[in-house]
């Protein structure tokens, strides 16, 4: 979709100027820009943090949304039982908790796609330990 806008002269100079800093265009900073600000309008407490190449939703003074939704995952029975023992188990609020949850919803796959590389990235890490750990040992016994 193309729109046609008028900016300040200020505005779209502190927009080139950060779309430098970023490494990326003034058009494709300010439509992430937008999505965010909308997904913040949707979801009062949702905050955005990461770099531009690896943006994530997360709870204003808490974890990224992804985690929390993981965690949930682990967990057994309803969502609301779910969300009360998590809120029991961490310091965050069940209010909190449900945000993440309505956030998700909204964003299912970004979500997903984030708990998925996570999981992956934690098994590679493992069997990285793993093989360094045998080879290590293998190396260090009598011959």
């Amino acid at each position: 979709m193309s729109t046609t806008f008028r900016i300040s002269e200020s505005a779209g100079r502190r927009l080139a100027e950060r779309a430098a800093r970023e490494g990326t265009s003034s058009i494709a900073l300010l439509s992430r820009l937008i999505r965010e600000e909308f997904d913040q309008l949707d979801h009062p407490g949702i905050i955005f943090r990461g770099p531009i190449t690896d943006r994530r939703a997360a709870l204003a003074a808490g974890p990224d949304v992804w985690e929390v939704v993981a965690r949930l995952e682990e967990l057994d029975g309803p969502v609301e039982r779910r969300i009360a023992v998590l809120s029991q188990q961490s310091d965050l609020h069940s209010r909190k908790i449900e945000l993440a949850v309505a956030y998700a919803r909204d964003h299912g796959s970004e979500i997903v796609e984030r708990i998925v590389r996570n999981r992956e990235a934690a098994e590679e890490i493992r069997r990285g330990v793993w093989a360094s750990s045998t080879s290590q040992g293998a190396r260090s016994r009598p011959v």
